[in-house]
This record gives structure tokens, C-alpha cells and sequence, in this order.
């Protein structure tokens, strides 16, 4: 059967849906980890100690969002918190070595493997891409919406009135 090329598109978006989904429950099956968690120990490891606001603006999440991320990885011993020694307001993150051994098995997101791939695109491609996307955002009323660059659709066990990570 030959689809036409609104349908054909309509296949394509759900097909990125999908494997979005599927890499997260993978993800989750078999570190125990949200993709969201896992970007936020990959961010500590790469640049060490951070504050929450660093974190979230780093992933352009809210602060209220990175704060509830913060406290499912403390409560699993994989990040250390720490009030600031000159203004005690301050809190300060850093990966714990559980944290890191969790990260070192962790299978690569989806997320590490679209980079790797885009990056290595000629910039007019990667235009071009950016270009399309943005367009597609704009014809699905998305285009305001605030996003994060994490490909994540949040805690698989999550209850529906619980926010999104």
C-alpha cells in the first residue's frame, strides 16, 4: 500500500516517538535509570561540581524539575549535595563514585548516538535537518513550547498527575 506524503511524514514522526520510548525503557530495564538522570550524571561528571541552577540551565529544564531529578539520585546514593561554605544558601552537586560506576554501565542513550551521527553531517545537512524540524514544530503548534534537549518521555512507572522529568 503506498502511503501518501502527509502520511508518509506522519510515519517518520512516529517512528522517532517510538524509538524514544524504546530507548528509554531500555535504558531504564537496564541501568534502573530515566534518560533525564542519566544526562544529569553525565553533565556532573563532565564539568564536576555544579549547582542546581547550573544543572538546569545546562539542560534547560526548570529548577523545580532538575531539583526532583536531584533528589530520586541522592536517595540512590548516586550524587553527594553540599551547602556552600560562603553562602550556606548555595548547594552544591557533585557524582558520587556510585554514581560514576552506574554511569560507566549505563548503555549509550539515544541521545549520544543522534550527536555522534549529526555531528559528523555536513553543516548544510545539519541546516537543512534543524531547518526541517523547527518548521514541523512550528505545523504542530509546538514551536513555544519548552523543551529540552534530552530525547526523554520521563519515569516509565510514573503515575499521571506526576510531572514529567
Amino acid at each position: 500500500m503506498k502511503h501518501s506524503i502527509e502520511e508518509q511524514v506522519l510515519i517518520e514522526l512516529r517512528r522517532i516517538l517510538r524509538a524514544t520510548q524504546l530507548n528509554a525503557r531500555a535504558l531504564a530495564r537496564e541501568s534502573g535509570m530515566t534518560t533525564s538522570q542519566l544526562i544529569v550524571l553525565q553533565i556532573l561528571k563532565a564539568h564536576g561540581e555544579m549547582t542546581a541552577r547550573q544543572i538546569a540551565e545546562s539542560m534547560n529544564l526548570t529548577q523545580a524539575t532538575v531539583t526532583s531529578l536531584l533528589d530520586r539520585l541522592q536517595e540512590r546514593g548516586w550524587i553527594v549535595r553540599r551547602r556552600g561554605e560562603k553562602d550556606r544558601r548555595r548547594v552544591h552537586v557533585r557524582i558520587s563514585a556510585e554514581g560514576e560506576r552506574q554511569l560507566a554501565r549505563a548503555p549509550q542513550s539515544l541521545q549520544e548516538r543522534f550527536v555522534n551521527q549529526f555531528v559528523a553531517l555536513p553543516p548544510w545537512e545539519q541546516s537543512a535537518i534543524l531547518a526541517a524540524l523547527q518548521r514541523v514544530a512550528h505545523l504542530l503548534d509546538a514551536a513555544s513550547i519548552d523543551a529540552s534537549p534530552v530525547l526523554d518521555i520521563g519515569r516509565i512507572d510514573r503515575a499521571a498527575d506526576e510531572p514529567t522529568e
